[in-house]
Order: C-alpha cells, then sequence, then structure tokens
C-alpha cells in the first residue's frame, strides 16, 4: 500500500531499468553495495563488514546508491529478498547496473512482484527522506522527495 507524499515533494526524472512504483524512506550510501554477501535475503540486513551500512535494514526502503557492486550473484540474492519481502521498496542509482535488473526482473517473472529500479540524480537525497517513485505519462520515472 502506497502512502501519498507531502505537498511540498521535490520532483526529479529519471529512466527506469525495472519500471514499478514505491514509496518509503531512502536509505542512502556514496558506496555501492553488493547484494552477494553484503544483504542478507532472511532479514533484509546489511552483512558486508567492509561496508559503512552494515547492520542496517534495506526491507521496504529506497535504496540509494552510486551504482550496485558485482557478483553475478546479485540477482539471485535481489530475486530471493523480493520473494521474501526483506528487499528494498526501490532501488535509485547514478549509472545503470545490469546485474541488479537481472535479480528484479526475474522476481517480477517468477513472483510477479515489482520493485522499481531507477537510473537518476541522486544528489541531494539524505537518508530517512520520503520518496516515492511514479512512473510518468511518458513512461519515464518520477522521483518525488518530501521536504
Amino acid at each position: 500500500m502506497t502512502q501519498p507524499v507531502a505537498k511540498d515533494a521535490v520532483d526529479r526524472l529519471g529512466t527506469f531499468q525495472l519500471a514499478g512504483e514505491a514509496d518509503g524512506p531512502a536509505l542512502v550510501f556514496s558506496q555501492p553495495l553488493s547484494f552477494w554477501g553484503g544483504i542478507d535475503a532472511e532479514t533484509g540486513d546489511i552483512i558486508d563488514h567492509s561496508h559503512p551500512g552494515l547492520g542496517k535494514n534495506v526491507a521496504g526502503r529506497i535504496l540509494v546508491m552510486p551504482s550496485g557492486r558485482g557478483s553475478s550473484s546479485s540477482s539471485s540474492v535481489l530475486a530471493e529478498a523480493i520473494r521474501r519481502g526483506t528487499a528494498p521498496a526501490g532501488i535509485l542509482l547514478e549509472r545503470p547496473d545490469p546485474i541488479l535488473a537481472v535479480g528484479a526482473i526475474v522476481a517480477e517473472f517468477l513472483y510477479d512482484i515489482h520493485m522499481p529500479l531507477v537510473v537518476c540524480d541522486i544528489a541531494g537525497i539524505v537518508s530517512a527522506d520520503r520518496i516515492a517513485v511514479r512512473v510518468g505519462e511518458q513512461g519515464e520515472a518520477v522521483i518525488h522527495k518530501a521536504q
């Protein structure tokens, strides 16, 4: 169930790697995160001891970071987290990531669960900002950030 975003929202546009709608609090990292060895798919907890987000939980959040960080097995971990309901509600990236896209596509195909994956300008988004991702009139990603 989506919640309304404040009327004093700031909009930005992006490109969908996988279309969908989501909203939630942002969880922002300046470093990429690998889902393989970086996320516990059972809980959504970040378990990568070298990542500054160690111990934080991605479930239901809008994960914001420059890009994903390998391994190709990240696709299967993301798909499993989506199936379990422990994945981010959506992911915003500065650069496209085919590995994360495959995981989200597999989850959509196998489980009919949609998680938007968007490439956009992430500058100015900070953790705990309320973010909503919507599909625009032309099929573009519209990202609302409540002020």
